[in-house]
């Protein structure tokens, strides 16, 4: 699936299952909840945590798509084509950074 392929898929999905995108300021605050939940995982599975019983079901892949599900819905309602942006901002990112990580001597 493309990054376009899963922006359409994300809202032929709220239009019918979902009913309507929540507002921008509701997913905001659902994709930091989202976020949260990846650290939990990361803080146990590579971290120095140890799980709870509670923690012990969850999937980093499931949680990772959630949050590129709701980060999917802000681009959807805000306009933003993922495929560009992120087109663009690898290209800001190669000017800016060509040289940087080369020269970086933690990186050796």
């Amino acid at each position: 699936m493309t990054i376009d392929e899963a922006q359409q898929t994300v809202d032929t999905w709220i239009q019918t299952t979902g009913i309507r995108y929540f507002n921008e300021l509701t997913n905001m605050a659902m994709l930091t909840e989202e976020v949260g939940e990846v650290a939990r995982i990361i803080a146990r599975q590579y971290g120095e945590q140890s799980f709870k019983e509670s923690d012990k079901d969850k999937v980093l892949a499931d949680e990772l798509a959630d949050v590129l599900f709701v980060v999917i819905c802000l681009a959807n309602q805000t306009g933003v084509n993922l495929t560009d942006a992120l087109r663009r901002n690898l290209e800001k990112k190669t000017l800016r950074d060509t040289d940087r990580h080369r020269n970086n001597e933690k990186l050796r």
